[in-house]
C-alpha cells in the first residue's frame, strides 16, 4: 500500500506539472507516453494468449493516431481533428494489411491483423478522446480542466472502490474476472466519484467552459464512474485470460501502465461525446 500511495502521489505531481506548469503540449505527451505503454503491455497480454500483433509496427501508428491530429490542428486554420483521425485510421488498416504478407506465415496473417488492429483500436484509438477534449471548448486550458475532472471522476472511483470494499465488502460483483472487487465498493467509489465531481468542478468553477457547470459536473460524473468499473473489468478480464496478475511492473504498487490507464479507455470517449453534446446545447 506504500508504494502505491508513493507512485500515485508521484504521478499526480507529474500530471499537474505538464498539464498546468508547461502547458497543453506537455500534456498531450504525457498522454502519448501512456498510450504507448499501454499499447505496449496489451500487446504483450495477448502474446501470453498465443497471439502474434506487430507491437513496435502497431504502437508507432498508435503515437500517431494521439499525435497527428492535435499537431494538424495547430497548424491549420479550422477543426480538421476528425478527419484526419478517420484517415489514419484508414492508412493504419492498410499499413497492417500490407504488412502480414511480408512478415508472417500465411496462418498467422489473419491472427495478427486482428490483434494489431485490435490493440490500436482498443488504446491509442479511445485515449485519443482524451487529446480531443483538450480542444473542445476552443481554449486549451479549460479543456485541459475538463480532461482532469474526467481522470478525477474515473480514477477516484477505483481508490474510493478500494477503500469502501476493504471495509464494507460482502458480495463479489465479478467472482470469476475480478473475485475481490465487491458491489459496496462499487458504490462507494461511485459516490465518491460523483462527490468529487462535485466538488472539483464548484471550486474551480472559474477555470472550466462556461457550458461546464458544477450541476454538469455532479450529473455526468455518475456514468464516467460506472464505465471505469467496466472498464477495469474488461482489463481484469483480459489479464485473466493472458494468465497474468498485472500488466506489467514499471510503476511500483500499481503494476503497468495500462494498469494506470484501464479505466480511462471506455470513459474517455464517453466523456468527450457527453461534453460535446453539452457544448452543442449551451
Amino acid at each position: 500500500m506504500g508504494k502505491r500511495i508513493l507512485s500515485t502521489l508521484i504521478l499526480w505531481t507529474i500530471t499537474v506539472v505538464c498539464f498546468f506548469v508547461i502547458g497543453p503540449d506537455a500534456a498531450v505527451w504525457l498522454l502519448a507516453c501512456l498510450s504507448v505503454g499501454t499499447q505496449y503491455e496489451f500487446y504483450g497480454l495477448l502474446e501470453h494468449m498465443g497471439r502474434h500483433p506487430f507491437k513496435k509496427f502497431g504502437v508507432s501508428l498508435g503515437l500517431i493516431i494521439i499525435l497527428a491530429p492535435y499537431y494538424a490542428n495547430k497548424l491549420s486554420d479550422s477543426p480538421v481533428a476528425g478527419g484526419i483521425q478517420s484517415g489514419i485510421i484508414a492508412v493504419t488498416i492498410v499499413a497492417c494489411c500490407v504488412r502480414i504478407f511480408r512478415e508472417r506465415k500465411v496462418d498467422q496473417r489473419v491472427e495478427t491483423l486482428s490483434a494489431t488492429l485490435l490493440g490500436i483500436i482498443y488504446v491509442p484509438f479511445m485515449l485519443n478522446y482524451l487529446v480531443r477534449l483538450i480542444e473542445l471548448p476552443g481554449d486549451p486550458e479549460k479543456g485541459l480542466m475538463l480532461v482532469v475532472w474526467l481522470i478525477v471522476t474515473a480514477k477516484f472511483t477505483d481508490v474510493g472502490a478500494l477503500l469502501t470494499g476493504k471495509a464494507f465488502g460482502r458480495h463479489p460483483m465479478s467472482p470469476v474476472t475480478s473475485p475481490k472487487k465487491t458491489w459496496e465498493g462499487a458504490i462507494g467509489g461511485c459516490i465518491i466519484s460523483v462527490g468529487l465531481g462535485f466538488t472539483l468542478s464548484y471550486l474551480a468553477r472559474d477555470a472550466f467552459p462556461a457550458f461546464f457547470t458544477p450541476f454538469w459536473g455532479t450529473i455526468l460524473a455518475l456514468p464516467m464512474a460506472i464505465l471505469s468499473i467496466v472498464s477495469d473489468l474488461v482489463e481484469s478480464m483480459i489479464k485473466r485470460m493472458a494468465a497474468q496478475k498485472d500488466s506489467g511492473s514499471s510503476i511500483p504498487g500499481i503494476g503497468g501502465a495500462f494498469d494506470l490507464t484501464d479505466s480511462l479507455i471506455l470513459t474517455a470517449p464517453t466523456g468527450y461525446l457527453l461534453l460535446g453534446l453539452l457544448a452543442l446545447g449551451s
